[in-house]
């Protein structure tokens, strides 16, 4: 039998976790490396673990004062559940970005001005957060493209009610999928995708991050991913479908009912069409036309603009409608192609 490397349930998970840590180490290799290019890039900054441990803020309910799962707890959580479903495969540690920072200061610094303000006397946490753990001993070939196992999540404490009680719903989502290692551009599909999770404690959360984990098929997404490579449109359907995309987003809410949602603004929309013609890894052929593979990166990549809160629905858009490219190709209908 093998030994038992896992800590007992009755501990905290931050306990568990750092009691995991020896043990996985001697069957997983947590590496400490990490890509230069980073995942998304719209109105966010890189940070660490050991920076967010040390110097943010977590914030409270005010009703009771009690703690939310903080971004650090959320991250560790996902890589404890990832070491124990992943386990024996390489981990690298998370990529994390962050956005609208949340300032104040402590009370004995009240009537400062903010100029004369101490790094001890100021506070900070940062209201979304964003990370991704790339898993690189799997692996999979796209067209020429590197592909590697990766998950994460999201939090924005914009989602939930502060001014509540600690036994009220924490929003998170939670994802895996493949990034293309040429562009770090993220692959992902409904089906390894929680969307709105709520939960009221860590507990709920791990037990949701291992469902996920343990159902999704990778090799069943990259077979659907594979199958983009051998359809491919010309320049005038291309045309025809980014003036579609642009006209969703206006139409009348009773003719927008059936149709596949474009989740893509016209800022993510021209950045598509200017890499149609100049991208080096993804433009166009020299007969003008382009497969669906890499008209998928071309979305995947102007979603790099996106938002922190939007970044994972406008990646499961762009999935959704290179499939229904494809259908329309095999003759299906499509309000795209028509």
């Amino acid at each position: 039998m093998k030994p038992n490397i896992y800590p007992p349930l009755k501990l905290t998970p931050m306990e568990q976790f750092e009691t995991l840590v020896p043990a996985i180490i001697n069957h997983t290799q947590i590496q400490r490396a990490e890509s230069s290019q980073p995942f998304i890039v719209s109105n966010t900054l890189e940070t660490s673990l050991d920076e967010m441990r040390n110097d943010h803020m977590i914030p409270v309910f005010t009703k009771d004062n009690e703690t939310l799962i903080s971004h650090v707890e959320f991250i560790e959580n996902v890589q404890q559940i990832a070491a124990e479903v992943f386990h024996g495969e390489t981990i690298l540690k998370p990529v994390i970005r962050l956005s609208h920072p949340i300032k104040g200061r402590v009370p004995e610094a009240k009537d400062k001005p903010a100029s004369e303000l101490y790094p001890w006397e100021k506070t900070l946490y940062y209201e979304r957060m964003m990370f991704a753990i790339e898993i690189p001993s799997i692996q999979s070939e796209i067209d020429g493209n590197l592909l590697s196992l990766t998950l994460g999540g999201v939090k924005s404490y914009g989602e939930d009610n502060l001014y509540s009680r600690s036994q009220s719903d924490q929003h998170f989502k939670v994802f895996v999928g493949f990034q293309n290692m040429v562009c770090t551009n993220l692959c992902l599909w409904t089906d390894g995708y929680l969307d709105n999770l709520k939960v009221r404690s860590e507990g709920m959360l791990r037990a949701n991050v291992r469902d996920l984990l343990q159902e999704y098929n990778h090799n069943f997404h990259l077979y659907h991913l594979k199958r983009l490579s051998e359809y491919s449109i010309t320049e005038e359907q291309f045309a025809h479908l980014v003036g579609k995309c642009r006209m969703y987003n206006h139409l009348p809410s009773d003719v927008k009912k059936g149709i596949t949602p474009v989740n893509f603004g016209d800022q993510q929309m021209g950045v598509v069409v200017k890499d149609f013609y100049k991208d080096e890894s993804f433009c166009k052929d020299q007969n003008g036309n382009i497969n669906l593979w890499r008209l998928y990166n071309l979305f995947t990549g102007a979603n790099k603009t996106s938002y922190i809160d939007s970044f994972l629905d406008r990646s499961i858009s762009a999935f959704k409608l290179v499939e229904e490219i494809r259908w329309a190709l095999e003759g299906k209908n499509s309000w795209y192609f028509n």
